[in-house]
């Protein structure tokens, strides 16, 4: 039986009714997918998306069932197939500004900095606005390139100087740069455009940490916590990781040694075993930290130093700055032990002390200054004005 030809004309037809069927079943498949997404059912929603890009892959409709794909992924936490699933949209129009920008936000929020630059870069090329620029910033801070940031957040505020995003950009950058006053002076710039971007008050709060002035911090954390709590506790966190440690004052109650005892004391007054001539004994000070010290550094006894005040200030030297007399004994500069208690931040520091061969030594205990060189946990070496203790001022 011989076939009916078919002209051209007709098979044109046919494939343009084909392609619209297809067109048709590829939108329902999508639609049905986006209602599925709404409703929380990712997996199935993802099965539709998948139908309606495999009906007509060419088509718009493949864009946006990619698109919603990735959404899917995510809420299911599959990252990597939500990233394949962006990049099939960009294979099909890499000129989608919003599709460079969610996925160069999915790689950043992975700390996937190289890949989140790339994207951020297509994004910048598509529309060099200030939002976009912006984001690029964003990716310079995280990988410490605080120059290429400085430039691009000059530009962001250049682009929209009545904005904060330039000015705030542009502080953390100077921050990064330990340009700190010139970081608080962008980011007061920005609370002039708006006065509620708490973030900025924050972000002062930490200049002044790292600038060591606690105090002007302490203003910001005070304020933070009557108006946004959450960063109120992040800041006050910083304060404490970034505050040189301290030593706060001497234990009398645990401290086994004499130390407000006055100068020209008998050694044999501090103990009875000392009143033999060349006799040693062994004394503890209990020394109080502000926070949390590297056990390690604490209990290297190099960190210390025990010796005689030769401090200029009134009253604070040694026998009062009166000449010694032969008989004034002489310390081991260095402890023989140093415990730390990690959970009272408190160091037992043990040394001795030796009579003198004809038993009638005499000392100065209250001007007898202990000095620590160490660090805390965070490695912040001690406040200068804080490293050392005499009995007659306390810590100083």
């Amino acid at each position: 039986m011989a076939l009916e030809s078919v002209s051209g004309s007709n098979i044109f037809a046919l494939t343009v009714q084909s392609s619209a069927g297809l067109e048709s079943l590829a939108n329902g498949a999508l639609e049905k997918g986006i209602d599925l997404y709404l409703s929380g059912n990712y997996k199935e929603a993802v099965k539709e998306f998948q139908r309606s890009m495999g009906l007509a892959p060419a088509s718009d409709n493949s864009i946006q069932a990619a698109n919603y794909m990735a959404n899917a992924y995510l809420k299911l936490d599959d990252t990597e197939k939500a990233i394949k699933a962006y990049k099939t949209s960009l294979a099909l129009n890499p000129f989608v500004e919003e599709t460079h920008t969610s996925l160069g936000n999915l790689y950043f929020s992975l700390e996937r900095y190289d890949e989140a630059e790339k994207e951020y870069q297509e994004v910048v090329k598509l529309n060099s606005n200030g939002v976009n620029n912006y984001a690029l910033g964003q990716v310079y801070l995280a990988t410490e390139r605080y120059d290429e940031a400085e430039n691009v957040f000059d530009k962001v505020r250049r682009l929209s100087p009545e904005k904060t995003d330039g000015y705030f950009g542009l502080g953390q950058a100077y921050s990064g740069q330990e340009r700190y006053e010139e970081a608080i002076a962008q980011f007061e710039a920005a609370l002039v455009r708006d006065s509620k971007l708490y973030e900025a008050h924050a972000e002062i709060g930490y200049a002044y940490a790292d600038m060591g002035q606690m105090d002007m911090a302490q203003t910001k954390l005070d304020f933070l916590k009557l108006e946004e709590s959450d960063l109120a506790d992040t800041l006050d966190r910083y304060m404490y990781q970034v505050d040189p440690p301290k030593i706060m004052f001497a234990s009398s109650y645990d401290s086994s040694f004499p130390y407000k005892m006055s100068f020209k004391t008998p050694v044999s007054s501090l103990d009875s075993y000392l009143a033999t001539a060349d006799a040693a004994k062994m004394f503890t000070m209990v020394f109080q930290f502000d926070k949390a010290m590297d056990r390690e550094s604490v209990e290297n006894l190099t960190n210390w130093q025990i010796g005689r005040s030769t401090s200029s200030q009134p009253g604070r030297i040694y026998n009062y700055g009166l000449p010694l007399s032969s008989i004034e004994i002489q310390m081991n500069p260095l402890p023989n032990n140093v415990y730390y208690n990690s959970e009272t931040y408190q160091a037992t520091v043990t040394f001795t002390i030796h009579q003198n061969s004809t038993a009638d030594g005499t000392i100065d205990p209250t001007h007898i200054e202990f000095k620590f060189s160490g660090k805390d946990t965070f490695g912040n070496k001690m406040d200068p004005n804080f490293d050392q203790y005499i009995g007659f001022s306390g810590a100083a």
